[in-house]
């Protein structure tokens, strides 16, 4: 399984509750999250990762970032970590 496989998972879990996301593209923020996902009572961002891998220590600094200013920020790594961060709310 690779990143991308778990990115399909998440858009298609997403569209199937009812909720939405966009790809985010960043300009001059290196390490920002992939997609803002959208559900009623759970609004997050998503940064996915092939099985086992770490997000880079620039990602780990601007998720820090975004949480301290009240985002969530969720480091998905495998298809029961997406079914997770869709079943937390905020």
């Amino acid at each position: 399984m690779v990143e991308r496989d778990i990115e399909a998972y998440l858009h298609k879990r997403v569209r199937e509750a009812g909720g939405d996301y966009r790809r985010a593209e960043w300009i001059g923020r290196p390490g920002c999250p992939d997609d803002r996902v959208m559900l009623p009572g759970n609004c997050f961002w998503a940064e996915c990762k092939a099985p086992g891998e770490k997000p880079t220590p620039a990602q780990l600094r601007e998720h820090a970032r975004m949480r301290s200013l009240g985002e969530v920020v969720h480091v998905i790594d495998s298809f029961e970590a997406v079914d997770r961060a869709l079943c937390a709310p905020l």
